[in-house]
């Protein structure tokens, strides 16, 4: 198979030939209803197959802790029957927005002028170069949830109200500048400085910046399980809000950066439920000079359904208030990268995906290469955990970028 947009050697199994995954229209109807069963197949030499093999064997594994976490502590209290009943009698708002395919009407611009305060890093990053400077960056966000029956329980949660990033930027600037976003419950910042290579990315003439997802780290509330919980403990509303707080506060720090900082260009790039955000910033922010998600969380409803026990659990909850996996999806459509077209033009997406990752399986980054018209991606023969062949993509992204002009030609070391 020859494929230009397929930019590694691993391929999907005549995808060219294949009906794309994503349908038309209203994709949370059409799509089939046993997605989440869906094997996606790839093309592969005998090597290949063996390490997939054993990399998704151990994604089965983190898999199971994670269904276990989830389902213990957020099933209970947002996703029981008579809360998926409450959320479907609340759920009109919405599903009209969602309907509607104008996303500007869930995710509001933010104020202009929203002051941010800046302070040493006390993080202690592995990476302090000479010739930078490491800080925290907070903000009192000003979010208020669209939803007025989100109102009162979502703003209760006062450290969720302070954004935070961590910035290592150079003391002569403006940079480029890439923003990194984290996944779910892995918001320290040494994984994310090896997973994202950015001290390497800083070596090519980048500033660049992690941001913290509402209700994760410092963000988290009070009484949470763990970093992160408070995203989906809430239920379907909740996570239609987090999401759209998400993309608010990441606005806000655009703003900032352009504004304040003089960075003429921003790109962004995320990590699982982080790979979900700098999706659905695509078809929001047209100022972005890039969005590249990794290992990307799509549709989260069908993924609810494949973690083990979570998803045991949750087609129960749906079997006994006699809704469909279609109900599920529309739960949460307003909130989802595939509801609304991207914003940004297809030479700048790309999509890095793991044939064996099996916590945000393949077929995610396959249905969001084809709604995004089968932009540039990258395969890499490894899981959600294990990136085999990192080094490769790692070069490719940098390809990608200095495509777009955001690296100087000859930048890549």
């Amino acid at each position: 198979m020859d494929n230009p947009s397929v930019v590694s050697r691993i391929v999907h199994e005549s995808c060219e030939r294949s009906t794309p995954l994503m349908p038309t229209g209203r994709w949370w109807e059409q799509l089939e209803q046993d997605f989440a069963r869906r094997p996606e197949a790839f093309d592969l030499a005998r090597a290949d197959r063996l390490q997939i093999g054993a990399a998704a064997g151990f994604d089965h594994l983190v898999r199971a802790v994670f269904g276990t976490m989830v389902a213990g502590t957020a099933i209970p209290f947002g996703f029981n029957p008579r809360e998926l009943r409450r959320s479907m009698e609340s759920s009109q708002l919405y599903a009209e927005i969602a309907e509607s395919g104008d996303p500007s009407r869930f995710f509001k611009e933010p104020p202009k002028g929203v002051r941010v305060r800046t302070s040493p890093g006390r993080w202690r990053p592995r990476f302090q170069p000479d010739d930078g400077i490491c800080e925290v960056v907070r903000f009192d966000s000003p979010f208020q949830p669209l939803h007025p029956d989100q109102h009162k329980d979502y703003l209760r949660h006062g450290r969720n109200r302070v954004a935070y990033a961590r910035l290592i930027r150079h003391r002569k600037g403006p940079r480029p500048t890439i923003v990194a976003i984290h996944g779910f419950t892995a918001e320290g910042y040494l994984i994310n400085e090896w997973f994202f290579a950015l001290p390497w990315f800083y070596r090519m003439g980048c500033d660049i910046a992690l941001f913290t997802l509402p209700f994760h780290g410092p963000r988290q509330t009070r009484f949470s399980a763990f970093s992160g919980h408070g995203f989906f403990a809430g239920g379907t509303s909740r996570f239609n809000e987090a999401v759209a707080q998400s993309v608010f506060d990441f606005r806000i720090l655009l703003n900032w950066l352009q504004a304040e900082q003089g960075a003429e260009q921003v790109g962004v790039t995320g990590l699982s439920l982080g790979g979900f955000i700098s999706a659905m910033l695509a078809s929001v922010e047209p100022r972005l000079a890039f969005a590249l998600p990794n290992v990307p969380i799509i549709s989260v409803a069908d993924l609810v359904l494949e973690w083990q026990p979570m998803g045991a659990l949750m087609r129960a909850a749906l079997a006994a208030t006699h809704l469909t996996p279609a109900d599920a999806r529309r739960l949460v459509a307003v909130s989802c990268p595939l509801t609304f077209p991207p914003v940004l033009p297809r030479e700048r997406l790309m999509i890095v995906g793991g044939a064996g990752d099996r916590l945000a399986p393949p077929k995610h980054s396959r249905i969001l290469w084809d709604h995004w018209n089968r932009c540039r991606i990258y395969w890499f023969p490894g899981s959600h955990s294990i990136h085999l062949d990192r080094g490769k993509y790692l070069t490719e992204m940098a390809r990608f970028m200095v495509g777009l002009d955001f690296l100087k030609p000859g930048a890549i070391q």
